[in-house]
């Protein structure tokens, strides 16, 4: 090789290896700009540039995203102009924005590396406004608490219809996703209880929408995985709430039994209201079911019902009622009973507020909380699977994936789709009766020092495979995939119609990027 080659290979990987620092440094000036254009902004909140840790992470607790600031909103108009700042500086800044609730996703979607996470609930002193007439609802922020709203209403004799099984979280989490729990048979997920919305856009627009007033953006918001907008204002449904609950448990040795008295229930009137149940393998369904402090002793903790180490299934019931109508309920409640073919040694009853039913789950927070085990891996996995197919699933998933232990709780119970809004961004399965089933793991560190959180994803990844292998037809609640092609399968015939919202109302794809659906600009031909 000849001394000029020499030279000229030399210079031209000097200049490639100069090139490549002039670029680095020029994305790294870019990120440390942002934060200095921010400061700029007049906004009666604040940004917080160093103490950003905590919105890197989550309850799934698996994935850590940093951002380069969080916003402390105290104004809708804070989070407006901070959205709109970022919109008018174009494409080229990369900039992405998460809002932020009780930070209770499963991985990491409430994240955005590098971008700015909003503290939602630095909107919580906002006053939420009732409204007590013939069709009452109240207004309330986005970064409002359900416990805080079922709380407040009490005080009116009101409450929403539809919960989740955990009240800590925001509105606005919930509603950008569905919001399900033993109600939603009868009044839907949280998302077909709402009248109106405030939301932001990915432009920066704060825009009023329902049902008559932008009505696209409205269905667009809801279970739209925060992808067309940030909400801000919700106005929820009420309905007179009762006093009391009459608490009910019952145990099933067959699954087919099981399966059908739930689906009785749900079609039935004047039966419950709030159905679900529970899986207990090897009897670890009810020693780790931490979302369900029942206050009396569970048969099978008991040792009063021999399972010779079967499955089980467990259908939990409720009835709302008022002291003055106890007589009318407990005779409403034993001819809905006698329909039943649970185990009948296995019947348990309990009655409790209405405040401590829905809140059932705080209480073994605080005792999780209080050993440490609360924060630990969460690599839960939700699913909606058609009614078709449901037997199938569970002779599969619980006859031979899962045999041994659970590691949390398992729910499973079916849902109306007719009280499903097709026109909301949620994706459900095409049956008019279908069932979640969640696993919802924990991976506590162990004793003999063994990869718990391994075994769990190995156990979810068996179950998926599963689930496509035989053509279930089953969509993900709580979604997470990693690539366009999976995120397309998930919406199926939906992706299209995503794709035109996104570009309407989000067309930077700056807003919530930690659901991995939207990379880059969207441009949709």
């Amino acid at each position: 090789m000849s001394f000029l080659r020499q030279q000229n290979i030399l210079f031209f990987r000097s200049f490639i290896t100069f090139s490549f620092i002039c670029m680095a440094v020029k994305v790294n000036l870019c990120f440390s700009t942002i934060p200095s254009s921010l400061k700029t902004l007049s906004i009666d909140g604040y940004f917080n540039f160093d103490d950003v840790h905590h919105a890197a992470r989550d309850f799934g607790n698996r994935y850590q995203f940093l951002p380069s600031a969080v916003l402390h909103p105290n104004s809708v108009a804070d989070i407006a102009t901070t959205i709109k700042h970022i919109w008018q500086m174009g494409p080229h800044s990369g900039l992405k924005v998460a809002a932020r609730g009780h930070g209770h996703s499963l991985q990491g979607q409430a994240q955005a590396h590098q971008g700015i996470v909003i503290n939602m609930l630095s909107l919580q002193g906002t006053k939420m406004q009732f409204h007590t007439g013939s069709s009452p609802y109240v207004d309330v922020s986005g970064g409002e608490l359900w416990i805080n709203i079922l709380r407040e209403s009490l005080k009116y004799g009101l409450a929403p219809k539809s919960w989740t099984d955990y009240l800590h979280l925001t509105v606005g989490g919930t509603l950008s996703n569905a919001g399900i729990s033993g109600q939603a048979f009868r009044h839907g997920p949280q998302i077909s209880n709402v009248q109106q919305l405030e939301v932001i856009t990915g432009k920066g627009e704060v825009v009023s929408c329902s049902e008559k007033q932008s009505s696209d953006l409205f269905h667009s918001v809801l279970g739209g995985l925060g992808q067309f907008g940030i909400i801000t204002r919700a106005r929820i449904s009420l309905e007179p709430a009762p006093n009391m609950v009459k608490w009910i448990r019952v145990l099933y040795l067959d699954f087919q039994t099981f399966a059908e008295d739930q689906e009785h229930l749900i079609s039935a009137d004047n039966t419950f209201d709030y159905v679900e149940g529970f899986v207990i393998i090897n009897r670890t369904g009810l020693l780790n079911n931490w979302r369900s402090s029942f206050n009396i002793q569970d048969p099978v903790q008991a040792n009063q019902f021999k399972s010779d180490g079967r499955t089980l299934f467990c259908l939990e019931l409720a009835k709302y009622f008022n002291p003055e109508k106890t007589n009318v309920v407990n005779q409403e409640v034993e001819n809905s009973l006698t329909r039943l073919s649970y185990i009948s040694s296995t019947l348990f009853q309990s009655e409790v507020s209405y405040l401590d039913f829905l809140d059932r789950v705080h209480v073994s927070e605080v005792k999780l909380r209080s050993k440490g085990l609360w924060e630990v891996p969460h690599p839960w996995l939700n699913l909606l699977i058609p009614r078709s197919n449901i037997q199938k699933f569970a002779e599969a998933v619980f006859g031979n994936i899962l045999t041994d232990t659970s590691t949390g709780p398992i729910l499973i119970y079916p849902v109306n789709k007719s009280k499903w809004d097709n026109r909301t961004s949620a994706v459900i399965p095409d049956e008019d009766v279908f069932y979640l089933v969640a696993f919802l793991s924990s991976a506590v560190p162990s004793s003999a020092g063994t990869d718990g959180l391994g075994h769990i994803l190995n156990q979810n990844k068996k179950i998926l495979e599963f689930c496509e292998n035989a053509h279930l037809g089953v969509k993900q609640y709580l979604p997470h995939y990693t690539t366009k092609e999976e995120w397309r399968a998930h919406f199926g015939p939906q992706w299209d119609l995503l794709v035109q919202r996104k570009s309407a109302y989000d067309p930077l794809a700056i807003l919530a990027p930690g659901q991995r659906i939207f990379q880059k600009a969207i441009r949709y031909s």
